[in-house]
């Protein structure tokens, strides 16, 4: 373990900001590591522990225990989701709720990629030890069909057809409030929350184009049950949009309203329908996801309008 120590002649802002760019010359931190020195208390201002937000001043003294970051790896491990498709090049999955898709800094285990490693002999190195195979992601509150590579071959092929707009993907959503309009598009650019690292939002600055179209369902008195299908792929997209037009998805801890967050299901957001040209053999490849029983057991809580 190394030690270092920063006398400071200037006032410099956030301890955790700070450190990062500091550091990053030599040791090339991310800021989430540099948060988890100061929490965990190896980062001493003055002889004190401080939190993460702590401002630094002109004359401060700061003392590191620089640690250095531990590797992680995915073990295989027997988790329970379903394989709805599968040949030689790529599967799909059904991934349930509260599913995260691949191990993190404190989420090691307990993944769809330590699953599907215990299942799948090959999958694509792509995405690395800690994402192999993995093509693009469900939130871990999101249901329903994901795309998983089997080698890098089919993986490449499918992030182009991903960046290209080829792979047609559909959600069923369940949102607040009455949609007025039977159909609808939200073009609007989504970047990092400023005040909240968790969370996307609406913004021009340092923002991808993000493109929603939906259509609706059915309607209930204060509920609507609406389809989406994206053009782009951005994090968090179906939900900060559908938020930006004050429609939230119900059960949202993000986006919705405090209540959703004792909804123990989470957001009532389904991938419904994969639609897309094999990458390999371009044979058309339709696969549709009915409904979790949770989501449908939730939708008959409402009366529908008309009744």
């Amino acid at each position: 373990m190394e030690q270092l120590e920063i006398k400071l002649e200037q006032d410099l802002g956030r301890l955790d900001k700070f450190l990062t760019d500091y550091l990053k010359k030599d040791y090339d931190f991310s800021r989430s590591y540099v948060q988890k020195l100061i929490e965990s208390n190896d980062v001493l201002v003055n002889d004190q522990t401080v939190s993460v937000k702590y401002n630094l001043l002109n004359g401060d003294t700061i003392k590191i225990n620089l640690k250095e970051p531990v590797e992680l790896t995915a073990q295989a491990e027997d988790i329970d989701f379903e394989i709805v498709y599968e040949d030689k090049d790529l599967l799909v999955v059904n991934k349930p709720n509260g599913l995260v898709v691949h191990p993190a800094a404190g989420n090691p285990n307990g993944t769809l990629v330590n699953g599907l490693l215990f299942k799948i002999k090959d999958l694509s190195s792509i995405g690395g030890v800690l994402r192999p195979g993995i093509v693009h992601r469900l939130d871990k509150m999101t249901t329903g069909l994901m795309i998983v590579a089997k080698n890098d071959k089919s993986h490449k092929k499918l992030t182009e057809m991903l960046a290209n707009n080829q792979i047609h993907k559909e959600y069923i959503a369940l949102v607040h409030g009455i949609i007025e309009p039977n159909a609808g598009k939200i073009n609007a650019p989504i970047g990092r929350h400023k005040g909240d690292r968790k969370k996307m939002t609406i913004t021009d600055i340092n923002s991808k184009h993000a493109i929603t179209n939906f259509k609706v369902l059915e309607r209930f008195e204060n509920h609507t049950k609406i389809s989406c299908i994206i053009e782009t792929g951005r994090t968090h997209q179906i939900r900060v949009h559908l938020a930006y037009i004050k429609h939230p998805v119900v059960g949202d801890p993000l986006y919705a309203f405090k209540e959703d967050m004792k909804d123990e299901f989470g957001q009532y957001l389904h991938s419904y329908k994969l639609a897309f040209n094999h990458p390999i053999t371009n044979e058309k490849i339709e696969l549709i996801s009915e409904l979790p029983k949770q989501f449908n057991d939730k939708i008959n809580m409402f009366k529908r309008i008309g009744e």
